[in-house]
């Protein structure tokens, strides 16, 4: 293997003879004289993509070339996401080559023309290179590159801004347009709003000022619209306030208001689920929101004092507030709604590589580029188990040589990118932000034998990112050496150097527990140090280096099992066919994971397919239980503690230049309490930012919370009406439908009357507790009575029709797809078979025929249902009881559509992801954002 990647050379001559200086660059990875592509097989595909709502092909290209080694998932995100030109024309990209081509070609232009290679030769070097490594998925950078590299839109290769906003109404419009550009090409961006006067300060006319929490109104208005019509991917933003802004108390009660209308509606019968049509008459839902908290704010919660919410013209005192009381109303707005979240001033600034230049104020959507206003940053990401080598050590030379070849090439990219505005463009310029970050380390961690919760795994992953910013660093001041330090460096010098000085020391605090983690640290210690000389002498080419991003749709284009620096979200794994179909695996780190902690052939097979049918280890055949942790996963029977979550961001964060996109779950029990244990533990820990997730506590996912109580209306008697029963003859007509909502199976039986009118049900859950049976026994006799004193059915479906509980989900009811409840489904299908058209039109209850009837801009009233054509044996028969395992090999292939509804259904209950907006498929976390398998569509920006 080469010496280097990149040697930089300030002696190189060019064609005339000049001397100029410039990179030499040796092979790593490819052979002199072979192509890349000629080194794997190649394969035509056809993608068809389809909405699992109505099954309508909502993509389709047929034909398409992509190695044998790639999966369908990964086929399907690329040719859907990031082939260029329109479908159908020959303009359109049909083979990975085409892809990787444009995107390799742009950046050996540009590096040619900005003189960072010494010769030709050296350039089509880095050519081959940057195809390898891309061809093999041993990185990617993000989507954005992918978007609009080499193509006739302009060259914006970032995946994330920060915009400012002054207390003027020409900066708040400009705000406005801003954000809509970055949307616009596939990007997010975030913005602090505390420059805007508060409501309790005047006008220089005299009237009181709005506030910022109005006119983020107008934002997220925008935000949703461009959403809605983008042509890549739905709008991401973060709004942060100061915690010492006078608004600060209507900022963090926002979303949780917003939240309780969003209930209040959907008990009228609204449809409020996420991306349903009514969903839009609320407000700031399109938005991250974040407190920006100060340490003299939380000494002040730590000590139990108040804290001043000041002016914002001139910095006098508006009104004392207890701080603790403060704290605790944040962590309640977060345990009713997820928002807001938290990110620590100091801490940040105190990291900060450029002080001189201005504040670091806000964050992207996802928190982990943090920098200054009107700046960006472009991303890309390692796929470590490319790096992980059969007998369990971890390839540490070829980890370095490709942080280096990265760096290289995302510092190329910024000399060709194209900006939204001309102060992002002047900012990104002169301070030259890079991101490189890592995907699949839950992986890594579960196949080399490491509990993701523990200190040995702590240690490796802090090693892992300890090496990677210590090379970036080191590669970025060799750059300087070639091409000159970023604009803003001499201004910034001292705190550069201040801020590269606490991350070498910081490696020195990790505490290792193995060969992977020592001789990780090791050769970071001698990085940081080697880098730190060398930047002496040279400075830095880039402001910062690293961040860790939540890698969604791009973790998927590489195949990875698990995204930025999450565990693994479940063992079992949904996976997709070639030439159609899906199966359901077991993740295959996990039979790694077992022969790396010493287990037999034998004894692997038989954990394996053990956890294929119950989808945890607790009580698999052979395996000691001292070995559970190490399968712990962030969902499922065993899941990962919420402090182990924050221990893990704890550990890397002294590494990163930015910080760590990665929400913190916690279970629908937790407690407001816990929640304040987590910011504050996150705090003491050095975090720079942080968000927490409780499940169940969003209407707009599959689960929400408990319906409030309607008030009841007095209604003045005229006629007392005392009820007869009318009882059902001793020989009734009857009919029994089985049914499954989210994998839970069972029958309802309904009789009639003689002349057709209901009477009386019985609903049965299969292998259900003792409990359970008889609480449904119990239930359908009080049904059945009220049905026979005259409660009209119709009432009923009324009342019980979205209550939501587990389960919920999918069904195998062609007329009811999805349902929020047991009940939910119960009676939508008691309204589809006795109650008339009319009434079940204005219950909003259709069958199929008539929602096709519907779309069609037919009239859905003249679509009939030819009763006798029902099988009612082939209905009792469509929901068959059987075995785990056999339920999971034989029906859910035509159930599920992605690993989050795989999980839901081993372990019998939902999961709080949202729906894709684009395919309807249930995605999976990808950091603190949500990235759709189906189709590739994210809620984040990188």
């Amino acid at each position: 293997m080469s010496e280097a990647v990149e040697t930089p050379s300030r002696a190189a001559k060019s064609k005339n003879g000049k001397a100029r200086s410039g990179m030499t660059v040796q092979r790593v990875w490819t052979t002199a004289g072979v192509h890349p592509y000629d080194e794997v097989e190649w394969e035509a595909r056809d993608v068809v993509m389809t909405n699992w709502r109505d099954g309508s092909i909502n993509f389709e290209q047929r034909g398409v070339e992509f190695p044998t080694s790639w999966s369908v998932n990964a086929t399907n995100i690329v040719t859907s996401k990031y082939f260029r030109g329109a479908v159908g024309t020959p303009e359109r990209e049909h083979s990975l080559r085409q892809l990787i081509d444009r995107i390799a070609g742009t950046y050996r232009k540009a590096g040619e023309e900005h003189r960072y290679f010494a010769t030709t030769a050296d350039a089509e070097i880095f050519e081959a290179e940057l195809t390898w490594l891309l061809l093999h998925q041993y990185f990617s950078f993000n989507s954005p590159v992918w978007f609009n590299v080499g193509t006739s839109s302009p060259q914006q290769v970032s995946a994330c801004f920060i915009l400012s906003v002054d207390d003027s109404m020409d900066s708040i419009l400009d705000w406005y347009k801003e954000e809509g550009l970055i949307f616009k090409g596939g990007s997010g961006s975030g913005v602090n709003l505390s420059k805007i006067r508060s409501s309790r300060e005047l006008l220089s006319s005299g009237g009181n000022a709005s506030g910022p929490v109005s006119f983020m109104r107008g934002a997220d208005a925008s935000a949703g619209t461009i959403k809605s019509g983008g042509a890549t991917r739905r709008a991401a933003k973060m709004v942060i306030l100061d915690v010492d802004h006078p608004d600060v108390e209507e900022f963090i009660e926002t979303k949780a208001r917003e939240e309780d209308k969003i209930r209040a509606l959907r008990d009228a019968g609204f449809d409020m689920d996420l991306g349903g049509k009514d969903i839009v008459s609320v407000q700031y839902q399109n938005a991250n929101n974040s407190v920006r908290v100060t340490d003299e704010f939380m000494t002040a919660v730590e000590n139990g004092t108040d804290f001043a919410l000041r002016a914002r013209e001139d910095g006098r005192v508006i009104e004392r507030v207890d701080a603790k009381g403060l704290f605790h109303k944040m962590a309640k707005a977060a345990w009713e709604c997820a928002d807001p979240g938290i990110q620590y001033n100091d801490t940040i600034n105190d990291w900060h590589t450029n002080p001189e230049t201005g504040p670091i104020t806000a964050s992207n959507p996802c928190s982990e580029y943090l920098h200054i206003d009107n700046s960006s940053c472009n991303l890309a990401s390692l796929n470590l188990m490319k790096f992980l080598n059969d007998d369990g050590t971890f390839d540490v030379e070829r980890f370095v040589k490709a942080v280096e070849f990265v760096i290289t090439a995302m510092e190329i990219s910024i000399s060709f990118a194209d900006f939204p505005t001309e102060k992002i463009g002047v900012n990104t310029r002169a301070h030259r932000q890079l991101g490189i970050g890592y995907a699949n380390l839950g992986a890594l961690l579960m196949a080399s034998g490491f509990a993701y919760d523990s200190d040995e795994g702590r240690a490796v992953a802090a090693a892992i990112t300890a090496l990677m910013t210590g090379v970036s660093y080191r590669r970025s001041a060799e750059l300087a050496g070639v091409v000159g330090p970023y604009e803003a460096y001499a201004l910034n010098a001292d705190a550069h150097k201040r801020v590269m000085r606490k991350h070498a020391a910081a490696v020195d605090n990790v505490k290792t527990y193995g060969t992977m983690d020592r001789e990780l640290l090791t050769l970071a210690t001698t990085e940081w140090q080697r880098g730190n000389q060398i930047g002496d002498r040279n400075g830095w080419r880039n402001a910062q280096a690293s961040v860790i991003a939540p890698t969604g749709t791009i973790g998927f284009m590489m195949d990875c099992d698990t995204t930025g620096i999450e565990p693994d979200l479940a063992l079992v794994k949904f996976k997709k066919l070639v030439g159609g179909g899906s199966m359901q695996i077991v993740n295959q780190t996990v039979p790694r994971a077992l022969r790396t902690l010493g287990y037999t052939e034998e004894a692997v097979e038989a954990i394996t397919e053990y956890i294929g049918e119950h989808g945890h280890v607790v009580d698999a055949p052979s395996l000691r239980p001292e070995h559970y942790t190490v399968f712990d996963c962030a969902m499922g029977e065993r899941s990962i503690s919420p402090m182990g979550h924050v221990k893990m961001m704890a550990a890397v964060q002294p590494f990163v230049s930015g910080a760590i996109s990665k929400t913190v779950n916690v279970p629908e029990s937790a407690s407001v309490e816990e929640f304040e244990r987590i910011y504050f533990e996150g705090w003491k820990l050095g975090l720079k930012a942080l968000a927490v997730y409780r499940d169940n506590c969003k209407v707009g996912q599959p689960l929400s919370a408990k319906k409030k109580e309607v008030e009841p209306v007095e209604v003045e008697k005229v006629v007392e009406y005392r009820p007869v029963r009318r009882r059902l003859p001793k020989k009734r007509e009857s009919q029994t439908v089985s049914f499954s909502v989210a994998g839970a199976e069972g029958y309802m039986t309904s009789s009639t009357y003689p002349d057709n009118g209901l009477g009386e049900v019985f609903f049965k859950m299969s292998k259900q507790g003792s409990t359970l049976a008889g609480i449904m026994d119990a239930f359908s006799v009080a049904i059945s009575i009220a049905l026979q004193y005259g409660v009209p059915l119709e009432k009923y479906v009324e009342k019980f029709t979205n209550m939501r509980f587990e389960p919920a989900g999918m069904t195998d009811d062609p007329d009811i797809r999805m349902a929020s409840s047991v009940v939910d489904y119960l009676f939508r299908r008691l309204a589809l078979d006795y109650l008339p058209y009319g009434t079940r039109a204005d219950l909003g209850i259709l069958t199929a025929a008539e929602r096709t009837a519907e779309a069609r801009g037919e009239d859905p009233a003249l679509v009939h249902r030819d009763e006798e054509d029902v099988d009612l044996t082939a209905m009792a028969s469509s929901a068959p009881i059987a075995k785990v395992a056999e339920k999971l090999h034989e029906v859910m292939p035509a159930k599920i559509g992605s690993s989050t509804e795989l999980l839901e259904a081993v372990q019998g209950k939902a999961a709080d992801a949202p729906l894709c907006m684009t395919c309807g498929t249930k995605m999976r976390p990808a950091g603190s954002c949500y990235v759709c398998e189906g189709c590739g569509s994210t809620s984040g920006c990188s």
